[in-house]
């Protein structure tokens, strides 16, 4: 069974609540990508929504894969299963009795880890063009994009 990379990134528009995310998903020499937007978000959701939309999309498509590698830029995301335990024993709350960030995607995210082989790999951001295919550079610039033609209505 193939191995599965994934780059995901979100982008946001704090001022307005308006976000986008989008994923590339390599299989074997095949390209695919995804995307979406929301309302009354913020740029951690976005990040959060990339990498659960990818995941499910693989699901959803039955497509069959051994190991599932996400890509991202964001410390927040990549750091989600090595907190995880702590996370779920806490039951989503802070040391102050109040629900964590993000609460709800986080527990999807977890819950689809743990049902299935995903690795996070931490990618610098916003890399400097070069001569190989940068596929996090790319993802960026398909949420940025997005961005702009969301908040430019």
């Amino acid at each position: 069974m193939p191995l599965i990379n994934i780059y995901t990134d979100g982008s946001c528009f704090p001022k307005e609540k308006k976000g986008t995310w989008a994923a590339i998903l390599l299989i074997q020499e095949q390209k695919t990508i995804i995307k979406g937007e929301q309302t009354q978000t913020n740029h951690n959701r976005m990040e959060l929504t990339a990498v659960i939309k990818a995941i499910e999309h693989v699901l959803l498509n039955k497509m069959a894969f051994s190991e599932l590698t996400i890509y991202s830029d964001s410390q927040y995301v990549v750091n989600i299963p090595e907190r995880k335990n702590k996370l779920k024993a806490n039951n989503f709350f802070t040391k102050k009795g109040n629900k964590i960030n993000n609460a709800d995607l986080i527990e999807q995210l977890i819950i689809l880890i743990e049902k299935h082989v995903v690795k996070f790999t931490k990618v610098k951001a916003h890399q400097k063009t070069g001569s190989d295919i940068n596929y996090n550079r790319e993802v960026d610039q398909l949420a940025r994009k997005n961005l702009r033609s969301l908040t430019s209505n």
